[in-house]
């Protein structure tokens, strides 16, 4: 396609957040992919940090980490795990970030002593990050899907909606689209569903100079044609525009609800696209099986951000892919590990056929993750830790297995007698804390002797870090001497990335982030083998001697 025929579609989102615009940009993505258009994503945040690094999870949920070592918002990892490619730092922009670019300009004398203003220096700055996703390297693209955050009527999010409307008259509006995200909502007392507040939303973007093209509005109930043709209406938009997106059991279904809808057609049609005819039977497959799994297995993840799933999103949806590579249901029970702390193990940890311990940050639940890690290597089931929770597993081993009783994290106590884990010598002399990290993705050399090889079937991968604190290499010989394996190295730096137990059927730490690659098509081989190994020990225990507590435990599983 050439260069003055790429296309651009904006998504914007109405009356209420978290009604999952990144998920709907997502399934535009795939519908125009299956149709053989070249897509690539763009996420803009409207919050004044330079990204989400600093952030509590409870402010923003998961940090999602790009192979360039980007920290980013959790919709890139949709637009990943949907479209099965790799984003960049291009692919997310935040306020802060733009700013800071014209701010790094004006201080150069760039602007020649200019006035600097939102208008035209923010907004072009903006737009040129647009044309930029575009023309990324090597890479060519057909059609760049780009996201605003936030709702209509945000004060922040004003400048990229007014570099939008100036974006579009520029391109032209055969090369670009605006797709509204909406909620129509059912109000139980008069038993019907409302129109005004997308009304007052499509009227809310007007003023602002942007026409919606096409509306996808949530909703917990079927838009009859009546319906239809009255959002079309008062929002100026064609009834056969207006796009049903009711609630649906999977996120992984609504590219075939979007296609059923008419969406992928509407989108050919509008962009004029050079498309051919949808091909989506591997995602139909993929749903098919997502439906109807024929074994169900329980797993633990224990952490200290429990309540808000958020921020284990890739974690998460890595297991949905994990349990239809096996034809399986992963049920994921959900351990507080401060919870763990206070009260026995057996109680807590008793029943399930896996545990997953998560990544983080601080001292909080510490204990609970070393108490657990020592449940599940004692009682051999199935263990996985990601990042903190390897190390966790490593402190565990280190105490109770090698008898170094004052073993522990630097990060949690630097005066520790054996500080088995350690702060890298990259992060000595580090003041500030955003982007300073060990970020992005990194080489690692595996021992074809492990469980690791067994489900990579590759000596070298590469996989993505974001951590300040590594396995200390002076003890190597002290737990390999017990029974500790390190499986995985890194080969420029000699970091310890992958540790397993010789006396273990299938426990694997690793300081990377996994979840981070698995993708809905494929899953990660990590959390593959992970969940077939659950499979295998849950029926183990099914055909040896389960207890009642197991019983109860099971029953008292969440749903992944």
């Amino acid at each position: 396609m050439a260069e003055s025929k790429k296309k651009f579609i904006f998504v914007t989102g109405g009356v209420v957040s978290s009604l999952g615009k990144g998920v709907a940009a997502a399934s535009i993505g795939v519908l125009l992919k299956a149709r053989g258009m070249r897509v690539t994503m763009l996420k803009f945040d409207p919050y004044i940090n330079i990204d989400p690094g600093t952030m509590s999870p409870y402010q923003h949920g998961e940090v999602y980490v790009t192979d360039d070592g980007a920290e980013t918002d959790l919709d890139l990892g949709h637009y990943e795990r949907f479209l099965d490619v790799n984003m960049s730092q291009k692919n997310n922009a935040t306020t802060g970030q733009i700013y800071n670019t014209v701010i790094t300009r004006e201080r150069r004398g760039d602007y020649l002593g200019k006035t600097v203003q939102v208008i035209p220096h923010i907004t072009n700055e903006i737009k040129r990050r647009i044309y930029a996703v575009v023309r990324d390297g090597e890479k060519d693209y057909d059609v760049a899907i780009v996201e605003v955050g936030g709702t209509i009527g945000d004060i922040e999010s004003l400048p990229f909606l007014e570099a939008i409307r100036q974006f579009c008259l520029e391109v032209g509006p055969e090369n670009s689209c605006n797709i509204h995200l909406t909620l129509v909502p059912y109000i139980k007392a008069a038993g019907e569903l409302k129109t005004k507040p997308t009304q007052h939303s499509v009227m809310k973007l007007r003023e602002i100079g942007i026409q919606a093209n096409a509306l996808l509005c949530r909703c917990e109930y079927r838009l009859n044609k009546e319906l239809r043709e009255k959002i079309g209406l008062f929002c100026n938009v064609p009834s056969r525009s207006v796009i049903e997106a009711r609630d649906v059991k999977s996120i992984y279904e609504i590219p075939l609800v979007f296609e059923k809808e008419g969406l992928g057609e509407f989108l050919s049609n509008h962009l004029r696209l050079e498309a051919g005819e949808p091909d989506l039977v591997e995602w139909q497959n993929l749903v098919q099986r997502l439906g109807k799994p024929s074994k169900t297995v329980v797993i633990g993840i224990c952490g200290k951000y429990v309540n808000l799933h958020d921020s284990y999103k890739s974690i998460i949806e890595a297991f949905k892919h994990a349990g239809v590579a096996n034809d399986a249901k992963v049920e994921l029970r959900w351990i507080d590990s401060e919870e763990i702390e206070s009260k026995q193990s057996a109680d807590i940890l008793a029943g399930l056929s896996g545990l997953l311990i998560c990544p983080g940050f601080g001292s909080r639940g510490i204990e609970g993750k070393i108490m657990a890690a020592q449940y599940v290597r004692e009682k051999k089931i199935p263990f996985l830790g990601i990042c903190l929770g390897m190390q966790c597993a490593v402190i565990e081993f280190a105490r109770n297995v090698c008898g170094l009783k004052g073993a522990n994290s630097a990060e949690f106590n630097d005066e520790a007698e054996h500080k088995v884990i350690d702060l890298m010598e990259t992060q000595v002399d580090v003041s500030q804390m955003g982007g300073t990290m060990r970020l992005g993705a990194y080489k690692c050399n595996i021992d074809p002797n492990s469980n690791t090889y067994q489900a990579y079937g590759e000596e070298v991968i590469s996989e993505r870090h974001r951590h300040r604190y590594e396995f200390n290499n002076e003890y190597i010989e002290r737990l390999t001497s017990r029974g500790l394996k390190i499986v995985g190295v890194n080969p420029d730096t000699g970091l310890v990335e992958i540790v397993e137990h010789r006396d273990h059927p299938w426990f694997v730490g690793v300081q990377f982030h996994p979840e981070l690659k698995s993708r809905i098509l494929h899953a990660h081989p990590l959390f593959r083998e992970f969940v077939r190994a659950a499979l295998e020990h849950a029926s183990s225990a099914e055909n040896g001697h389960v207890s009642k507590e197991t019983q109860k435990n099971k029953k008292g599983a969440i749903s992944s």
